[in-house]
């Protein structure tokens, strides 16, 4: 179930794109009705197929709220874990509802790109909140303990925080580009989008960087092979996405590959959250009277 929940907190990312490349993002025109009237789109013969897009992704947030409430109770309800643990379990719940009045404010003011952006940064934050739940699934509930030696925490740390940059920007220059969800209202950021791309794209070779010198760093100083895996993932996916982000530039931004972009920027968050996780470990607590594990657990 928590695998389910982060390729659909992904999934919702993709329509969402779908919804905004097609021009169908004032295809209902209120939120949260449909039309005035109506929670489904209100069908007559010069409906256009742009109601049925944006229903559409409206309905499937209603079946990742229900994993969300799966996953919830799955957690919550594990009283063997610790509270910590029990606790994140609730977040994927809390964001898909905080996503929901989110994007009924998108609609209400007509696609605003910097609401349109706070809906793609916290469905990001979702996947990455997804992807620590998964990993902590497979730990204990000990304190969380480096595996590691300081020089690769620290570009692990440098990491993350250059990938919150890489992932705004990124929306910043979606932004600021043509694709604004809808035909006739297409509210941009005024910002020169060549100049953004080109800070985006720097900030992508300085991520590349860094990932180059953790896994070089990991190898020299015999660091976890699941650390080395998951960092040997992460520079395929971001090797991937700066090549589909080049292609989409040079090639007018066309819509396929601005959604494909979009995927991509889903598993950058939740491969690079993997890799940072994977840097420590937490150690299995011992029952009352009972001596501690030795060692950190891995997690897969």
């Amino acid at each position: 179930m928590l695998r389910a929940n982060l390729v659909a907190q992904m999934g919702i990312i993709v329509t969402g794109g779908a919804v905004r490349l097609t021009g169908s993002g004032l295809g209902c025109s209120t939120w949260p009705q449909c039309e005035p009237g109506s929670f489904t789109p209100v069908l007559h013969e010069a409906t256009t197929w742009h109601p049925l897009i944006e229903f559409g992704n409206r309905t499937l947030t209603g079946v990742v709220g229900v994993i969300a409430v799966a996953v919830a109770l799955l957690v919550v309800t594990d009283t063997r874990r610790a509270r910590s643990y029990r606790w994140l379990g609730l977040a994927p719940l809390a964001g898909v509802i905080a996503q929901a009045v989110i994007g009924g404010v998108t609609v209400l003011l007509h696609l605003h790109p910097a609401v349109v952006g706070v809906h793609m940064l916290v469905s990001l934050g979702l996947v990455t909140v997804s992807t620590v739940l998964l990993h902590r699934s497979a730990e204990g509930d000990g304190p969380a303990d480096p595996v590691v030696v300081p020089r690769v925490r620290a570009i692990g740390q440098a990491l993350a925080a250059v990938a919150v940059v890489l992932l705004v920007l990124g929306v910043v220059v979606t932004g600021s580009g043509p694709h604004g969800g809808d035909e006739d209202v297409a509210y941009r950021f005024a910002v020169d989008p060549v100049l953004v791309a080109k800070l985006h794209a720097a900030a992508v070779w300085t991520f590349v960087a860094l990932v180059v010198g953790l896994l070089v760093t990991l190898a020299r100083t015999g660091g976890p092979a699941r650390a080395r895996r998951a960092a040997t993932v992460l520079l395929g996916v971001t090797l991937a996405q700066g090549l589909v982000g080049y292609v989409q530039y040079f090639t007018g931004l066309p819509e396929l590959l601005v959604g494909v972009h979009m995927l991509g920027a889903a598993l950058l968050a939740a491969a690079v959250t993997w890799t940072v996780l994977t840097l420590r470990g937490r150690r299995v607590l011992a029952p009352a009277g009972a001596p501690a594990a030795a060692t950190p657990t891995a997690a897969a």
